[in-house]
């Protein structure tokens, strides 16, 4: 066994395909032990909950559990180790993951209709994953009612959740110390209790047999839509991709073998434990179909002398698992933002680790959620009925872009097709089964999801009516006119250095609305007018930018390439190449003032941005109309251009210019003569 071990780990150590060193994450103990804490926080908690959805409020039947753990088991096989582990983590984004990861390597193929299963993938894996924090979190508090059968857990879980969403602001540096030795002993605790349960029937070895999936499946009536409940074992699976680039792809891989063992030891268990209470109804309700007592199998396996630890620990890996989740909407957020599919909001930086950030707004929206998810449902197995119904979308989604990118890479064309086949029949069975709890609560994350989708689509489609219609004119045939007005005295300087930020992709451009601003609506005289433009590029952290000098000291460009995870602090990244061209004697900065330029102070610095509104002058069709029109509400709700970019606001003018996209029809409007007044009476 200690061979194969060996073998494994030295196979997903050294995985196929071409590497990128410098995001490489050494493998070591103490990353073992962060990937424990990061990664696996979310799939790990599921056994607080499986079993119990699995089994219900029926009797326990024996066939149904062998048939549960099969499923269980193979889905953790193939979903979860296959798809995810070994298949999904090899399409790293130089070191990254995710879903926006993905498709910012696959769009590169020129495929437009890609956007769709990125949007409706990401929205759906934040809409259920409002679900997460709440299931965790309640069903550890649950096991309180083994000690006390009259708590009540939901002001506990409000508490724990309200606390956990208060210090997002402060960072999770500190406390995130303790997350890889949280879940050690989480999982050990897994271990133990699974394996002293089997003991009492080692013969539940057996459900490994996928006959018995099979049998629930398709022979046992009903038995298909257990595949719901089935589901809830590898919903972490989507979030365990997406933190790729916290751990990395080696330290994720062996840290699954010790996971998964923990895992299938604590299913096959609690599935022991059911096997010999065979008939008894774990759960108990009054006429009016509320629940009085209810039996968690996880909470049932532990002996009593541990209960109250176990619950303390449960509690803790739940509280790791949520503050994952919390952590990866932040960075999903902040992705959807960089690649255009989210209005641009306030993002902050709270301790100095590589990736960590906070998203105020989206903070206290998922905190809003998770109450409303505790207060509507107020018990976990209500919950249960409503989780993965949206995330099994992701995980399709997921299967399109990873088969494109497996095109792309001209991985081999039958292997790729096997893996399309085998994981859309997979996840389709899946959400066949899951549509069960659409009226269960599922509607709830579908709704949201749905409403993500929108504001995604919304603000991607209104970027690209508006861009259509901003009219570009070539640099060079104003170059003149500016160096002219650069030195006309006569009109009074507006500033040193004026600074216009443009969405011009080709350099030898400028927006019409730019020169219209230097020119005619206020003539600005200034001794070197700068162009800065900004491009979010397909790399999660790159940082490069590019000076196009077309009069020296009087007119340059700066084009910044930054990768989709790299904040756009403009101000600062500008004051940096000034500072490197300054050094290299490229440009001149000293202020042109005789009284300053003999004393060496340094010129002014004056941002200019645009802000483009909808001219009332437009006649759109109506449902352009109606995403523009969207999209200014959004706007108005998110950042400023000038905030989003981080300019200082003291050195920054906003110019408020029409956009007139569609003219108006000309105006029939008829001119007459004068007439003679009218005689006085």
């Amino acid at each position: 066994m200690l061979y194969y071990f060996v073998i494994l780990c030295a196979f997903i150590s050294h995985p196929m395909g071409k590497e990128h060193p410098q995001y490489v994450h050494k493998v070591s103990a103490a990353a073992l032990l962060v990937t424990l804490g990061i990664i696996f926080g979310d799939i790990g908690t599921s056994p607080l909950y499986v079993l119990k959805a699995i089994v219900g409020d029926a009797p326990i039947n024996s066939e149904t559990i062998k048939g549960g753990l099969s499923c269980i088991f193979w889905t953790l096989t193939l979903q979860t180790t296959f798809k995810y582990v070994i298949l999904t983590l090899r399409a790293d984004n130089k070191g990254e993951g995710g879903i926006f990861s993905l498709y910012a390597l696959v769009r590169r193929a020129k495929i437009k209709w890609l956007m769709y299963p990125a949007i409706i993938g990401g929205s759906a894996l934040l809409a259920d994953g409002i679900i997460t924090p709440p299931i965790s979190v309640a069903s550890a508090v649950e096991g309180l009612r083994d000690i006390d059968p009259g708590i009540s857990t939901v002001p506990i879980v409000i508490f724990i959740l309200v606390i956990l969403f208060a210090i997002q602001q402060f960072g999770t540096k500190f406390i995130g110390r303790f997350f890889g030795p949280v879940m050690l002993v989480w999982f050990l605790m897994l271990s133990v209790l699974g394996a002293a349960q089997m003991i009492t029937n080692i013969s539940i070895i057996s459900a490994v047999n996928p006959y018995y999936a099979y049998k629930l499946l398709f022979v046992h009536p009903g038995g298909f839509l257990v595949l719901g409940a089935v589901f809830l074992c590898t919903t972490g699976a989507e979030a365990l991709y997406s933190d790729l680039g916290h751990c990395g792809r080696d330290n994720i891989r062996i840290s699954w073998i010790f996971v998964k063992t923990a895992l299938v030891l604590n299913y096959f268990g609690q599935g022991a434990w059911l096997i010999a209470n065979e008939g008894v109804t774990m759960v108990t309700k009054d006429a009016a179909g509320k629940i009085i007592t209810s039996v968690n199998p996880f909470f049932a396996i532990m002996p009593d002398w541990f209960v109250p630890a176990g619950i303390i620990i449960a509690t803790m890996a739940a509280i790791v698992a949520s503050q994952a989740l919390i952590s990866g909407s932040f960075t999903l957020i902040n992705e959807a933002m960089r690649l255009n599919f989210w209005p641009k909001v306030k993002v902050k930086y709270p301790t100095d680790l590589k990736g960590q950030l906070y998203i105020p707004s989206v903070n206290w929206l998922l905190l809003a959620g998770c109450i409303g998810i505790v207060l509507y449902f107020r018990e976990s197995s209500g919950m249960e009925a409503a989780y993965g119904l949206a995330i099994v979308l992701t995980m399709l989604m997921t299967t399109t872009l990873l088969t494109y990118y497996m095109i792309i890479k001209r991985y081999n064309p039958i292997f790729t097709f096997v893996c399309l086949v085998t994981y859309l029949t997979i996840e389709t069975s899946f959400l066949i089964a899951n549509l069960s709890k659409f009226s269960h609560g599922g509607w709830i994350t579908i709704m949201i999801a749905s409403v993500l989708i929108t504001i995604m689509l919304v603000w991607y489609f209104a970027r690209k009516i508006r861009n259509r219609y901003v009219e570009f004119v070539k640099l060079a045939d104003h170059l003149p006119i500016l160096e002219d007005l650069s030195r006309d005295l006569s009109v009074p300087k507006y500033a040193t250095h004026l600074v216009y930020l443009t969405s011009a992709d080709n350099r030898e451009e400028i927006e019409s609305k730019i020169i219209y601003s230097i020119m005619q609506k206020q003539p600005k005289r200034a001794d070197i007018y700068w162009f800065v433009h900004v491009d979010v590029v397909d790399e999660p952290y790159r940082m490069e930018y590019k000076v196009s000098e077309f009069i020296h000291d009087d007119v340059i460009r700066i084009d910044f390439r930054l990768g989709f995870r790299v904040a756009p602090k403009v101000n600062l990244m500008f004051r940096k190449v000034v500072e490197d061209l300054v050094k290299n004697k490229e440009v001149d900065i000293t202020s042109r003032y005789k009284s300053l330029n003999k004393n060496n102070i340094i010129g002014d610095f004056r941002f200019i941005v645009i802000e483009k509104f909808l001219s009332y002058e437009n006649e759109l069709p109506f449902y352009e109309k109606l995403i523009c029109d969207i999209y200014a509400f959004l706007k108005h709700l998110g950042l400023s251009e000038a905030k989003a970019f981080g300019l200082d606001t003291s050195s920054v003018t906003v110019e408020m210019v029409p956009l007139i996209i569609t003219p108006p029809k000309a105006l029939n409007l008829k001119r007459i003569e004068n007439e003679p007044l009218p005689p006085q009476q």
